[in-house]
Order: C-alpha cells, then structure tokens, then sequence
C-alpha cells in the first residue's frame, strides 16, 4: 500500500509538522508526539480540517495581495 499523506515537497515536512502541532494546540486537541490512537476520529479530523482552512485563508491572503 503506498502512502498517500507525505508532503511533496521534502523539505516543507516538518514546517508541516510543526504547524499541525500548532493547530491541535489552538483547537485544544492533546495531540502529543508518536501515538495518538487514543483521540476521536472527530478530534485528529478537526486537526486536519483546520489546517486545511487555514491554509486556504493564507493562500486567498496572498492572491488578493495582502
């Protein structure tokens, strides 16, 4: 089975890291280092969601030229 969630870019994989740390934390999500089978299904997709948007936010951001 090949892995579909690695970043393109191998250099952006711990900038990525960091910022789904940075997300969890905001969202109050206990998302720790190695394990985390213990979370909901809903806390890890609020994780990634947020992400998502947030990302999505930034990107119009530097569309629109601000």
């Amino acid at each position: 089975m090949a892995r579909r969630n690695r970043a393109e870019i191998p250099e952006a994989r711990e900038a990525l890291n960091r910022f789904k740390y940075e997300v969890a934390n905001e969202l109050g999500v206990p998302l720790k280092q190695g394990y985390n089978g213990d979370l909901t299904s809903y806390q890890n997709g609020s994780v990634g969601g947020y992400m998502v948007k947030k990302m999505i936010q930034e990107q119009e951001r530097k569309m629109a030229g601000k």
